[in-house]
């Protein structure tokens, strides 16, 4: 039984009529090929990835499982089409906070036409794309039984400025993170961003891969940043995940590294050290000003 994604944060909606990915029971996300030939560039990606012996095994878990291609009914009822069968990477997650970070300065890629190009240009522009590297593309957080989640639409999402972006880097990993609370408390930064099997380590393993790879070059790729807020909160085990989805635009790297992507990686990295250091700092003075003494862990955490 096919059905439209619960927590689908960005791209192609398969709602009102529309064409868009569809997900199963079993664990599957099933993307219709696009046209213009990029539905075909990104299958053909998988197929390279998936059997190139130069990739990493370690690497491997950081791009989704792909089992070829599949022939569907569409979602808007035009008939059969082919549709990349992948795995669903937030089946295993009861109330999955997301976020789509689409990586690099440059969105565009070389052999783009120049309507595309300047297309590109208008919206990498337009966000924060030039200005940093990345751009929050979409995103949802968790806020509890009551408040269910927080979904801001395409177009606020698009208006996110530096401010903006270092707010929702704060605000994704805080316990008290409902609209209107301007004071984040980055609670959940030690076990999400930081830790031996954090987001940060995480980025940090990616980026020394693309510090050396020349394999492929990234373009208009996403990387989604996603775990379990309500496990974390109630103590539970959490392991935090990031994947790379969206390879329709992804070229030969023929010997070269991929600057525009670990130009932007870079800086993601950058950002969410710094939420991870203020939680820390903030951590320590607590201790510091609490009425009983405590004892600060290397973590960050009070006893």
């Amino acid at each position: 039984m096919l059905k439209v994604p619960e927590h689908q944060v960005a791209g192609h909606l398969a709602i009102d009529g529309k064409l868009g990915p569809l997900v199963d029971d079993s664990g599957r996300f099933y993307k219709p090929l696009q046209g213009d030939g990029r539905g075909n560039k990104e299958l053909a990606f998988y197929e390279s990835f998936s059997s190139d012996t130069r990739v990493p095994d370690h690497i491997r878990k950081y791009f989704p499982v792909c089992y070829g291609s599949q022939l569907l009914e569409a979602s808007n009822g035009s008939g059969l089409l082919h549709h990349l069968v992948l795995q669903d990477i937030v089946s295993s997650h009861r109330n999955p906070s997301i976020m789509d970070i689409k990586i690099g300065s440059r969105t565009w890629y070389p052999e783009a036409s120049d309507n595309y190009i300047q297309k590109c240009l208008e919206k990498d522009r337009r966000t924060t794309t030039v200005s940093l590297g990345f751009r929050i593309a979409g995103l949802q957080l968790y806020e509890g039984k009551e408040s269910g989640y927080w979904r801001p639409g395409r177009k606020e999402v698009q208006s996110f400025t530096v401010y903006n972006v270092r707010s929702i880097l704060r605000r994704f990993v805080s316990s008290n993170s409902s609209i209107g609370n301007e004071n984040s408390d980055c609670s959940f930064a030690p076990s999400i961003y930081g830790g031996s099997a954090g987001i940060l380590e995480q980025l940090l393993e990616l980026k020394a891969w693309f510090e050396d790879q020349t394999i492929y070059h990234f373009h208009s790729c996403s990387l989604l940043i996603l775990f379990d807020k309500e496990s974390v909160s109630k103590g539970s085990a959490s392991v935090p995940e990031i994947k790379l989805i969206d390879f329709a635009h992804v070229v030969e790297g023929k010997g070269v590294i991929d600057h525009n992507f670990l130009g932007g990686l870079c800086s993601l990295i950058k950002f969410v050290s710094e939420v991870l250091s203020d939680s820390k700092e903030s951590s320590i003075k607590d201790c510091v000003e609490s009425e009983k003494p405590g004892i600060c862990t290397d973590n960050g955490n009070c006893q």
